[in-house]
């Protein structure tokens, strides 16, 4: 890694590693490599690192910032969690951190779109653009790579996707887009106090979705709706705190009220193309043996 690192002449150019918050999860890791790839310094920040950040001890804060003054930062997405990000970032603020690019979602705060599930990724939002420092904030769609690198993955395995969107539609992004859209959020300095809503280029419902899976992988994947309290009780069923299930609840209440189907253009914006369709993602990571080993459902109509 570079350590004073000059860029293009539209960019930042910092002589201190950008630090990466959440950098083991779907994003930071993109932003890592990315970043890598250009020779940039960077930092990864979690429990397990040294020096350490956790959310939930502020004694870990300032040593986590010190000797950088650019962030990415994914916060947590329990309510604790982004109420101690807030905080976190109006501390780092006076420990010399200068520069932030936040990872939020699509929707928050936007007018005829209010939903109580973002109460806490807006109030972050609001703490971020209040606290002295340069911002960017970027609000991606639900990401393609649930399927295939998170909780989903099991449902496209087992062949249902038993969830409570109901008929509502997302416009999926691919995370390797959100990737590059923060890697130049960070180093180019015209994204400066700009919010970026981004999204993949349809909307595409649950049913359209798992069509989208079958083809992909050769085996039938369906889309069975639930109730949204039959899937709390079935979330909780499958060991997931009852919290979280009531918050993931709450997330598909979104989609399933036909709040998200819309397109975004921030990946145009930023990047100058097109984000990478739904389509050829499964395609790509089918390839990639991302869902080889099949189980049977855990339940069947």
């Amino acid at each position: 890694m570079a350590g004073l690192t000059t860029l293009r002449s539209t960019e930042i150019m910092t002589s201190s590693p950008i630090l990466i918050l959440g950098g083991a999860g779907k994003t930071g890791r993109r932003v890592a490599t990315q970043l890598g790839a250009r020779g940039v310094a960077f930092r990864l920040a979690s429990r397990s690192s040294e020096p350490r950040i956790d959310w939930y001890d502020e004694s870990t804060w300032s040593t986590a910032v010190h000797g950088t003054d650019t962030a990415y930062l994914a916060p947590p997405v329990d309510p604790a969690g982004l109420d101690a990000a807030g905080r976190f970032v109006r501390q780092a603020a006076g420990d010399g951190l200068r520069r932030v690019v936040l990872l939020s979602g699509r929707g928050v705060g936007s007018p005829g779109r209010e939903f109580a599930v973002y109460d806490g990724q807006l109030a972050l939002e609001e703490a971020v653009k209040g606290s002295g420092l340069d911002w960017t904030i970027l609000q991606p769609a639900w990401f393609m790579q649930n399927f295939s690198e998170a909780w989903l993955r099991d449902y496209v395995q087992a062949g249902q996707l038993r969830l409570s969107a109901g008929e509502g539609a997302e416009a999926w992004i691919d995370t390797d887009d959100v990737g590059d859209v923060a890697t130049e959020a960070l180093l180019e300095d015209r994204h400066l106090g700009q919010s970026y809503a981004l999204s993949g280029p349809r909307p595409l419902t649950l049913t359209q979705v798992a069509a989208g899976l079958t083809a992909a992988t050769g085996r039938r994947v369906d889309y069975l709706p639930l109730d949204p309290d039959e899937h709390v009780t079935e979330m909780v069923g499958f060991g997931v705190p009852r919290p979280e299930a009531e918050a993931l609840r709450d997330l598909f209440e979104v989609i399933r009220n036909h709040r998200s189907e819309y397109v975004s253009d921030g990946v145009g914006r930023v990047l100058g193309r097109q984000p990478r369709d739904f389509t050829d993602w499964a395609r790509a990571t089918a390839a990639k043996g991302a869902w080889t080993a099949w189980t049977s459902p855990a339940h069947t109509s």
